[in-house]
């Protein structure tokens, strides 16, 4: 089977790489000439454990190749990225029509056309499939249409694509077995066979039922901030019961997936989806909170803040909450320096230049680097050893350093 993936990002590549290992021909399409040639060289640009060495053997087995352009193959599949419009919260789907109407001169009859990108409930029906039926093609009759979306952890993409059970929504069933046929040639788990609009709502409703959930986890500290209770032993109290699971609150919500997913069910039914815009609402509100905290522990300074990843042990720092953080500490005149192992980035400094003279630490990020800091150095380079952990990552400091977490904001 001849594969052609659009869009070479954190789910089109691991993808790429999956088909490849499994004797498939795939070429991987960017916009990027710069990421075209790296990749055609073995060099990725992603965080991502696994990927670098089957990209680099299925480079040289002629397995995988990176192109600006698209090539005739037995199934397309479109990874690219899906943000919402602001002014009305609705998905954009510019780059995917514009990914379908690129590969229309390679497509022949019997292709297999899957839409990986996370869209909003009905786009595939109402949206995607037009384009192909103008250029001629009937669906599910000479060319099959599909939308299967990626349900992956980031630093465990690789497992989980195989792994995990994988929604398969055909425009008709013919095109959901074939769609089927395409992912049957590494994933392991489950291939369950639906609608696209169903695909397309369940995909939304993975990712809106974890923003809800942390949002409560949200609203719960901020609460117990103001009422006087140690939110993180309700939390671990609360969790005690067989049927509760309450999440642990943070500094926000980030990443391509739960900070913007919920908007495309929103858009759909504004006046019925009530709950899902305030749980949006409440976990965009963290970042204020985090900062009003930061205000109240120290009024003026230099402040470490480390990490800016929405998500620990990766490079991953799409709509990540800690640059409205950082932005408004600014703006409020804080000196900041910044520190993340993950991401490498001109502005960013090593921990010891990070905390040198610095007031506070603002821990935004659950890296495994960040759980045992050097207190020895703390003490030494820091003018006030004190340290702010939105993640609750660090349980115990020695005397002399200060910690505040959601557990003790009321003390301040």
């Amino acid at each position: 089977m001849k594969v052609c993936i659009m869009g070479q990002g954190y789910i089109g590549l691991p993808t790429a790489a999956l088909f490849s290992r499994s004797h498939c021909d795939v070429v991987g399409v960017d916009i990027s000439e710069e990421m075209v040639n790296n990749l055609n060289k073995g060099i990725i640009h992603i965080e991502e454990p696994g990927i670098a060495d089957i990209i680099k053997k299925s480079v040289r087995k002629n397995t995988y190749k990176a192109s600006l352009t698209p090539e005739k193959a037995d199934a397309f599949i479109i990874t690219v990225p899906t943000p919402y419009i602001i002014e009305n919260y609705s998905c954009d789907l510019s780059y995917v029509l514009t990914a379908c109407r690129t590969i229309l001169p390679y497509l022949e009859k019997g292709n297999t056309v899957i839409i990986e990108s996370t869209i909003a409930p009905m786009s595939t029906d109402e949206t995607i499939k037009p384009i192909f039926e103008e250029a001629g093609f009937t669906i599910g009759k000479d060319l099959y249409l599909a939308h299967c979306p990626e349900r992956v952890l980031p630093g465990k993409i690789l497992e989980e694509l195989v792994h995990n059970d994988r929604i398969i929504g055909g425009v008709t069933p013919e095109c959901a077995v074939k769609a089927s046929e395409v992912y049957g040639q590494f994933v392991e788990g489950n291939l369950m066979l639906t609608e696209a609009k169903t695909a397309e709502l369940s995909k939304c409703m993975e990712n809106t039922f974890r923003d809800v959930n942390i949002a409560l986890a949200n609203e719960l500290a901020k609460i117990c901030a103001e009422i006087g209770v140690n939110a993180l032993d309700v939390i671990k109290m609360a969790n005690k019961h067989p049927r509760v699971n309450l999440h642990s609150p943070g500094p926000g919500v980030g990443g391509h997936c739960l900070a913007i997913d919920p908007y495309f069910i929103y858009a759909k039914a504004p006046e019925t989806a009530k709950i899902i815009k305030l749980a949006r609402d409440t976990n965009n509100s963290m970042p204020a909170f985090v900062c009003e905290y930061v205000r109240k522990i120290i009024p003026e300074g230099k402040i470490a803040v480390l990490g800016v990843s929405y998500k620990g042990n990766t490079g991953d720092d799409r709509e990540s909450p800690a640059y409205e953080i950082i932005a408004e500490l600014e703006g409020d005149g804080y000196e900041i320096a910044i520190h993340d192992p993950h991401i490498e980035r001109d502005d960013f400094v090593s921990f010891a230049d990070a905390i040198d003279g610095a007031d506070l630490i603002l821990i935004l990020c659950d890296h495994r680097e960040f759980k045992h800091p050097d207190y020895e150095l703390i003490s030494k380079k820091m003018a006030h050893p004190v340290i702010f952990d939105t993640k609750d990552i660090i349980h115990r400091v020695p005397d002399g350093v200060i910690l505040y977490n959601y557990g003790n904001l009321y003390t301040i």
